[in-house]
């Protein structure tokens, strides 16, 4: 969860604003892709982690931080930008759309 908040937050905030949120303080193209690159190199490691577990961010079972990092998930499928392929995310993302508190809470309907 702390990488959640101080690394993997902080990658998104500028492309976020500026593609997400429309926001005309956040017009810089370089800093836009800058975001946008880092914000794919942190999705890389989340899908590393859930390569590595198998399952869900922390091991085999569902914890708080797969909540946080479903939430931050499913901005960046939101945020018109390229994506790239991530299978374990993918999978995962599957897995919490499944979930009663993530269908009522934060799933979007994009499948």
């Amino acid at each position: 969860m702390d990488w959640q908040a101080t690394e993997f937050n902080t990658a998104w905030r500028y492309a976020f604003m500026a593609l997400g949120r429309s926001s005309a303080t956040h017009r810089d193209p370089a800093s836009i892709e800058a975001g946008i690159d880092d914000w794919n190199r942190h999705m890389g490691l989340l899908d590393a982690q859930l390569a590595h577990t198998g399952a869900y961010v922390a091991g085999d079972a569902f914890s708080l931080a797969d909540i946080v990092l479903g939430l931050s998930v499913n901005r960046w499928r939101m945020t018109p930008m390229q994506h790239p392929v991530y299978p374990h995310v993918a999978a995962w993302y599957a897995r919490m759309r499944q979930r009663p508190g993530f269908q009522a809470w934060c799933d979007n309907g994009i499948a």
